[in-house]
């Protein structure tokens, strides 16, 4: 039987994961709320806000949803999946994402930090303090050895890290956090060590027992190149990831995503959906950065296209607890995901720039719509990240070439990207300006 299927949320990631399912036979009708002119193109956008959690579950049974997959991280946070947990017979959906208990993995990272702990999962160095704890704060951070990682608890909109370069920066800014700088979201506040590696991601989908790896990732997050400049929601991805190496992937299998699993058990929090682990290698051992309780963006839109198996098929067999028998298909090719973003981004940006796209693309590149809407069928910008581009190629360098090119064929004032995604960790890298565009 066909499956109508939901998906909540209005970014690129959103975008990719629609063009994903709709490749599946099992299909019924695909709706994205509220979507984008991307999804417009693929699925049935329906206007509403996601955060509105009777509007959503009015839509589940309106359109007869049988599955919903939630992209971002706030609906979660706001009980989103618990609320759908709780419809009845017809129309109860199956579930592509944890209830609030789980996402506190996600929304709390002084949840998350306590959680590694108990179950001794690998992470820095930590406390957690509150509004009220100044001088302790103070007190634990002078015998860090700088840099100092300070973290808001809550959810910041990924702008809740900083990293600083000494004792007085890292002082000036817990005094600003702890008085409200993110608000409600940083009264709770954790103090890190700084772990000297490398980033990147791995994600998986479980159904709280069994579990399947999907393509890992590696993201930029800086606006500048070389990783330069201030933080953004991501301005590029590649996935494989060349270190990511089958004993390194083993150990972070049995070191860290099947305690993450199993500490869930243990503590009784029912989990369902999407589960990433930002990891950092340190000396050849992955430490885990955070948890996220969905997709990272721009990770999915360089991951799901190197997915070759049917994505509602997973979906299917992850609810009839079948994943253990599940062979996932992976294209070997490299995908590299390159960020088109208004001038002036991650600060003020101008929205409404009129936004062309060329009249011929490669079969290899997708155009995944992130900031973007349509005012009199003409496509305007609408958004800091407003476009990403992902190329698949044998030649990880090559699919880099085949993004840029396309990256510079799309025309909009202001245009902004970055030329280096990945140049850092390809085999054979070259410099940007050595690139054949």
């Amino acid at each position: 039987m066909k499956k109508n299927v939901l998906i909540l949320g209005s970014g690129a990631r959103e975008h990719a994961l629609a063009l994903k399912i709709l490749q599946s036979d099992l299909l019924g009708q695909l709706f994205v709320m509220p979507g984008n002119p991307g999804t417009m193109s693929v699925a049935l956008n329906i206007p509403g806000d996601i955060m509105d959690i009777h509007a959503v579950v009015n839509t589940v049974r309106e359109f007869d949803i049988d599955l919903v997959v939630c992209g971002p991280e706030a609906p979660l946070d706001a009980g989103i999946m618990d609320a759908l947990s709780k419809m009845e017979g017809k129309y109860k959906p199956i579930l592509i994402g944890p209830t609030q208990a789980g996402a506190q993995l996600e929304s709390s990272k002084a949840f998350a930090k306590t959680f590694m702990q108990k179950h001794g999962i690998p992470t820095a160095t930590y406390k957690i303090f509150q509004k009220n704890q100044l001088d302790e704060a103070m007190e634990f951070c002078s015998t860090l050895v700088p840099p100092i990682v300070l973290k808001a608890s809550g959810l910041a909109a990924g702008k809740g890290v900083i990293i600083c370069e000494d004792h007085m920066e890292a002082e000036r800014e817990i005094i600003a956090m702890l008085s409200g700088k993110f608000g409600s979201a940083s009264e709770t506040l954790v103090i890190e060590e700084f772990m000297n590696g490398i980033e990147f991601s791995v994600f998986v989908l479980t159904n709280g027992n069994q579990y399947v790896l999907l393509p890992e990732a590696k993201d930029y997050k800086r606006i500048g190149e070389g990783d330069t400049g201030l933080n953004t929601g991501g301005m590029g991805a590649i996935s494989p990831v060349p270190f990511a190496s089958p004993s390194l992937m083993k150990s972070i299998c049995t070191e860290i995503i099947e305690p993450s699993i199993k500490g869930l058990q243990e503590d009784g929090i029912p989990y369902q959906g999407f589960l990433f682990f930002g990891l950092m290698v340190v000396d050849q051992q992955a430490k885990v950065i955070e948890y996220n309780c969905r997709l990272g963006d721009p990770e999915t839109e360089a991951i799901l296209p190197r997915i070759q198996s049917d994505l509602l098929a997973l979906f299917l067999a992850m609810n009839a607890h079948k994943l253990d028998s599940f062979a996932l298909e992976i294209d070997p090719r490299t995908a590299a995901t390159v960020v088109l973003a208004s001038g002036g981004y991650p600060g003020h940006f101008p929205k409404g720039k009129t936004i062309k796209f060329p009249d011929q693309m490669a079969a290899e590149s997708y155009i995944f719509h992130a900031g973007t809407r349509t005012e009199d069928y003409i496509l305007k910008s609408n958004g800091g990240r407003v476009l990403a581009i992902t190329s698949l190629h044998e030649s990880p360098t090559e699919a880099l070439n085949l993004s840029l090119h396309l990256a510079d064929q799309v025309q909009f004032e202001g245009k902004y990207f970055r030329r280096d995604i990945g140049l850092d960790v390809y085999p054979d890298k070259r410099r940007s300006d050595e690139l054949n565009i």
